[in-house]
This record gives C-alpha cells, structure tokens and sequence, in this order.
C-alpha cells in the first residue's frame, strides 16, 4: 500500500486493511479514510460487501435510471479502495497476509474464530507484524456465553433495554417497542471501535514512551449498546428502577419534547428555568411561570401530566414558522421536526456544505455518489473526501501492482477465481 501524500489528512501514511462488512466496520474504517488513512477493502469476487445488495434504493445512472447497486453501500465505504480476493482459497489467504504485513491496522468483524482457518485471525498475523493494530467486531465479544453468536443491531438494540425506552408507552396509541430509524448500535460500535485504533495508535507511536507494538481490540455491539444507554443506565444503576418508553418526552427535563402546532408540530428543548420563565413570557403565559408547581425543572417533570396539556393548547395557536421565529431570539431552544428531505434543504446544512457529490471513475455508469460530508472539523488537517464509494473490485488490479505483482500474474489469479 503505497502511502498518501502528507495533506491528505491527519492519518496520511496510516495503512488500513479493512476486512469487514456492512456497517459497524466499515463505518469505523470509513471515518479513518476521512483522515487520510489509506483504506484497501477486501470483499469476496463477484459478491462483495452484503450491503451492496440491499436495496432499494438503489444508485441511478448518468441516464437516471435505477442501477442494481445498493444505495446502502455508499453510506459507509467512500475514501476506500476496493480489492476482491477470495480468502477461501490459499493464494488469497498469501495475498491477504502479505498485505496485513505492511499494514497497521486490521479491521474484520467475522465471528469469534472464522478467521482462525484461514491464518488471518489476531494471532496469526501479529506473528508476522508485532505492530498491527488488529480490531474485531463482534455482536457479544470474544469471551461469554454468548460468544459464538452472531450478532445485528437490531438484535442489540432489543436485548440492551434501548427498545425498552424507544416509542410511546404501551398505554399510548402506538405504544410498544421500537428500534432507532438507523443502525445506533452499529454506528457507536464503529465510533468507539475507531477511538480504541486511535488510541491503540498512540500507544505504539508516540515519541515519549511508545511501545511500537500493536495490540488487540475488542468491540462487542452489546458492550456498546449497554454504553450507550448513558443517562438511562445510570438512572437505573442509581435507583434499581427501569426506565419505561416515554415518547418524545424526556425523562429528567420538562417540558422537553414535541408539540402540536396550527400546521404540524414543533420541537420544544427547554433545559432550565431561565429558557422556561422566557417561553412563558413569549407565549403570554405568566401564571405558568408564577405557579409553584412549575418553578424548577424537578417540579416541572413531577407536575408534566398538569404542564403539558396546558402549553399543547397553547402551542396549537401558532403554527410551526411562527413559534419559530418567536422564540429564536429569546435563548429558547425550538425547532422544526423535519423530513429528511426538508433538513438537507435547511439553511444552516447547506452552509455547513453537508452535502457532498463525488465523481466516480469506475466505469460502471455511475458518474458520481452523493453522500454527507465528515462531521469532523479539524482546522489543520481536515478531513479530505477524496474518492467515492468505489465499485467492486476497482482497485484490485492497481493494489496487487503496488505489492509486486505482475499482470499475468494477476491475469492468472483472476483465472483462478482467486481475484
């Protein structure tokens, strides 16, 4: 893998063999890419990433009509090069090794002791680079019961007690369960898993009292799922009590939730006691502000079931844009409740160049991907989206040349169904 140059980004020179899929993975060794790190994925020929698959939507063409290439894959794999290599077969298991020896990092999320086989598990290749940072995903880690499972977000997000607290409650029309409208559980995992390879990194390269060896990471979903619960763990770990589904209200502040207005509804954050005496002055409401019930926020989430009702019809009085512009210059936390489509049309998402459209050059009708720029603002080395998603296998042929190899050996490889 021949290194980047030193403006593409924090992690330019920072060698990256990605051999996961779907997301808790490739969304840790995407953010990485966003850095400058050199990512090279390996996916299996023909096939590739599940997620390419899984669709719709899918990617549309220079013409606008639908391609069959997932839409999904794109969310997590730009900044990558793509190499296919069919590690079931002993000339790719030498390919992938070879590769894992100039690497410095490693990145898989196969079950607990599937790549044990192939010779490409942790053990394995430390023997042959002491200094590979080698990260596993799993859904329950690589010790307990449950170690041998595999593991979804979804399937995390159910046994962690998130579901537990996501909806309305039972009581409510809808009431029951739910999952998150994205993959959290995934997500996290893949931000926790790239500050544990960051540290990792720091640990065997810094110039006082660097180790210059690698090590092991551990990332199980349910670890991360059970993190994630933060305020809510904590509130049980302190009480013994389990919180319950509560909406869009929030359990420790009120009023802090959605509210009906005369077109839709509208976002209502209210944090302290100043915000709250503001609303009530803006909305021409001092006797709520005036009554002991509602004086502090404790007594605010106590009273909820006597506040809320209160303010709702209030709130129906005005629509959306009217609160809105209301409240924006009184310090009182308001919002739109958009669509995915009204927030990338937002104002403040389009200053901030949220949007992203990146060429791609493989061929394959896709003349670019549009995707969200890195959330990641470093003023000295920011983050550089350099390439699209790629298509599978783009860059077989380009990386195997940067380890020696020819074209008719590549050629014969391919031959093979190796490549």
């Amino acid at each position: 893998m021949t290194p980047l140059p030193t403006n593409a980004g924090a992690l330019a020179g920072i060698q990256v063999l990605d051999l996961s899929r779907v997301l808790a993975g490739p969304w840790c060794t995407q953010m990485l890419a966003d850095l400058g790190a050199d990512v090279v994925k390996v996916e299996r020929p023909g096939v590739g990433d599940d997620t390419r698959h899984w669709g719709p939507p899918f990617l549309k063409d220079e013409a606008g009509n639908d391609t069959h290439q997932a839409s999904y894959f794109t969310a997590c794999n730009r900044n990558k090069r793509s190499v296919t290599i069919d590690m079931a077969t002993a000339e790719g298991q030498a390919l992938i090794r070879q590769m894992a020896q100039q690497a410095d990092i490693v990145v898989e999320n196969f079950k607990v002791g599937g790549l044990k086989q192939y010779g490409l598990d942790h053990e394995s290749l430390r023997a042959l680079n002491p200094r590979l940072i080698y990260c596993s995903v799993t859904g329950f880690g690589q010790d307990g019961p449950y170690a041998e499972r595999a593991g979804y977000d979804l399937m995390v997000q159910a046994m962690t007690g998130l579901m537990g607290i996501t909806g309305q409650a039972d009581s409510q029309p809808g009431g029951g369960p739910m999952r998150v409208g994205v993959a959290v559980i995934d997500l996290f995992t893949g931000l926790y898993a790239s500050n544990a390879i960051l540290a990792a990194l720091h640990v065997r390269d810094n110039a006082t009292n660097g180790t210059g060896q690698g090590q092991h990471i551990d990332m199980a979903l349910l670890d991360v799922g059970m993190a994630v619960l933060a305020n809510q763990a904590s509130g049980f770990l302190a009480t013994g009590k389990a919180p319950g589904r509560m909406g869009n209200s929030h359990p420790s502040l009120a009023p802090y939730q959605d509210f009906p207005t005369a077109d839709g509804n509208m976002l209502l954050a209210i944090g302290n006691d100043g915000q709250f005496q503001r609303f009530c002055a803006a909305a021409e409401q001092p006797q709520w502000a005036a009554d002991p019930r509602f004086a502090t926020n404790t007594l605010r989430v106590q009273h909820r079931t006597d506040l809320i009702p209160a303010m709702e019809a209030v709130t129906r009085t005005r629509t959306t844009a009217a609160w809105i512009t209301l409240l924006e210059d009184k310090a009182v936390p308001c919002g739109p409740i958009n669509t995915i489509a009204q927030a990338f049309d937002d104002a403040q998402v389009k200053a901030r160049g949220l949007r992203v459209s990146l060429p791609r050059n493989a061929g394959d009708g896709i003349a670019q991907v549009a995707t969200v720029a890195s959330p990641l603002r470093l003023s000295r080395n920011p983050p550089v989206l350099r390439n699209a998603p790629p298509a599978l296998g783009q860059h077989t042929d380009e990386v195997l040349a940067e380890f020696g190899l020819g074209a008719q050996a590549i050629a014969t490889l391919r031959e093979k169904k190796v490549l």
